[in-house]
């Protein structure tokens, strides 16, 4: 599996804004607010973006997010192209139903790359089948849990010490007391993180 193995500070610094790839790591002690400067040399005399910057940037931003390489993002997008719907919001929504992405926002990873480690060493079942997949899509009514073995490991009693706190999307649903989850519905653009614009990766794969 491809990954990246560079310091994620570097891609909150080349979006220009904090994108907590860290989770709790990022409010404290962050490289960002001591040097929010993108990396590399910087120029003499502040530079105008072109539109076709600005689109990289934003595309980017939404990969660096959801923590996919390029080859894998090109290939959802394709996907959202072939459905119906409109092409940003349906992109979004599928990288909205990733199993990664589902366990962060459940609330069983403080980041998306702490969930991903967690689906692939295969702490999590889902409908009662291993899976360590992290890019698997989640359906309606899918079944979320940890398995049997890793009941009794340490990670999992910190998670029920902590998931009181985490706030949970609508079209998912947890049982806090045995971490129990449920996809009860799929999610909608107004689930979407505000803060990315698809628009804009849908304008730069155009040209």
């Amino acid at each position: 599996m491809a990954r990246y193995y560079l310091a994620v500070c570097r891609q909150c610094r080349r979006s220009g804004e904090k994108l907590m790839l860290k989770g709790n790591k990022c409010l404290a002690n962050c490289t960002f607010d001591k040097r929010p400067k993108p990396p590399g040399p910087q120029p003499n005399r502040p530079r105008r973006m072109s539109d076709r910057g600005t689109q990289l940037r934003e595309k980017q931003k939404i990969r660096y997010s959801y923590g996919i390489l390029e080859r894998q993002f090109r290939r959802f997008f394709s996907e959202a192209e072939r459905l119906p719907g409109v092409t940003g919001d349906t992109f979004m929504l599928l990288l909205e139903r990733r199993l990664d992405n589902v366990v962060y926002r459940l609330g069983l990873a403080d980041s998306r790359a702490q969930a991903r480690q967690l689906v692939r060493h295969g702490h999590l079942l889902v409908n009662g089948k291993k899976l360590d997949i992290p890019s698997y899509i989640v359906k309606e009514s899918d079944g979320i849990t940890f398995c049997e073995k890793s009941l009794k490991n340490e990670y999992y009693k910190r998670v029920l010490e902590v998931i009181g706190t985490k706030a949970v999307p609508g079209w998912l649903v947890i049982d806090r007391k045995t971490l129990s989850c449920q996809v009860a519905s799929l999610p909608t653009p107004g689930d979407l993180d505000q803060k990315l614009d698809a628009q804009a990766a849908v304008e730069y794969y155009s040209r």
